[in-house]
């Protein structure tokens, strides 16, 4: 196995075009273990009934992120920087343009960008599954890798328009629904639409992946694309819906133009980062989205609860 994840990791050092990566390079990204975070968080109990009569047994319960999707925002259709998922967002009629009003990557006037963004199950495969089982029981994931849940360009009327969400009160009322912290604004999330006013590309494609995993990770919502969510049962805990800004929800991990080994939520840097390192020069960017599960092994047909968060 330690071969295998080194021979994996080399991978993240092959040379790309600008803000390209590939699949074996993001499966290679997910053997992090400041993403996983995993730990043990308690115990459950369990009511185990035989014909010699009933006991409670126990079994611990455990609590680690899992990367789910790989959310990309780029200038236009077919420029998603997962070179083999590119050929999903081709443009079609109604959905060909995008970018913004000016050529410059910051500047000190309001500037409206546009991007277009996807969502795809994440790749990982059985080296991440090794790799994670070798911190003991863990839990299983509702994704399914390479499915394409969410495509802005089928979902033109409403990516192009923000259609009807341009009308919804998270949309009208002003601090609400909003990615970023008091002086620093990145976006807000509504309408989820491709657009944003905002003179820092990296900020607007990162609300771009915020609004697009807004909309995956919930169901009934006036989008084209396929929910990413799952029920509770006894000893299983997904995750609830994204919520920008909120710790333990979510997290995001940079894949382009630049792999880190970390996760953070939006907003994602110190206050004296180098954006250098982040600016992807032709506007194509991409993250995985890793959320929390929390498990514990059935030791009896009755679940009677548990301890821990």
């Amino acid at each position: 196995m330690k071969c295998r994840r080194q021979l994996l990791m080399t991978l993240l050092m092959v040379t790309l075009p600008a803000g390209a990566i590939t699949t074996p390079q993001i499966i290679a990204s997910a053997l992090s273990t400041d993403c996983l975070q995993y730990r043990v968080v308690g115990v459950c109990y369990w009511l185990l009934c035989t014909p010699f009569g009933c006991a409670v047994k126990t079994s611990v319960k455990v609590k680690h992120n899992l990367p789910e999707l790989v959310v990309s925002a780029y200038n236009f259709p077919g420029d998603n920087p997962w070179r083999e998922m590119a050929f999903a967002g081709n443009p079609v009629p109604g959905a060909e343009g995008g970018g913004n009003t000016t050529s410059r990557i910051t500047n000190s006037q309001t500037n409206i960008r546009f991007k277009n963004a996807d969502a795809f199950g994440h790749p990982a495969d059985g080296a991440f599954y090794r790799f994670l089982s070798s911190f003991g029981y863990s839990c299983s994931g509702s994704s399914v890798p390479l499915q394409p849940y969410f495509v802005s360009t089928p979902d033109s009327l409403a990516w192009r328009s923000g259609i009807p969400e341009i009308l919804y009160p998270e949309a009208l009322t002003p601090g609400l629904r909003e990615l970023g912290e008091p002086g620093d604004l990145w976006g807000n999330i509504y309408p989820r639409s491709g657009a944003l006013g905002q003179t820092n590309d990296y900020k607007a494609a990162a609300v771009m992946a915020q609004r697009a995993a807004d909309i995956v990770t919930r169901t009934g919502q006036p989008h084209v694309y396929l929910p990413l969510t799952a029920s509770s049962r006894p000893g299983y805990w997904p995750p609830v819906p994204v919520l920008e800004g909120k710790q333990g929800n979510h997290t995001w991990q940079r894949l382009a133009p630049k792999i880190s080994t970390t996760c953070a939520v939006f907003p994602d840097h110190p206050a004296t980062i180098d954006w250098t390192d982040r600016y992807s020069e032709n506007g194509s960017y991409a993250w995985a989205l890793w959320r929390p599960y929390a498990c514990c092994q059935r030791r009896g047909q009755t679940f009677l609860g548990s301890t821990g968060g």
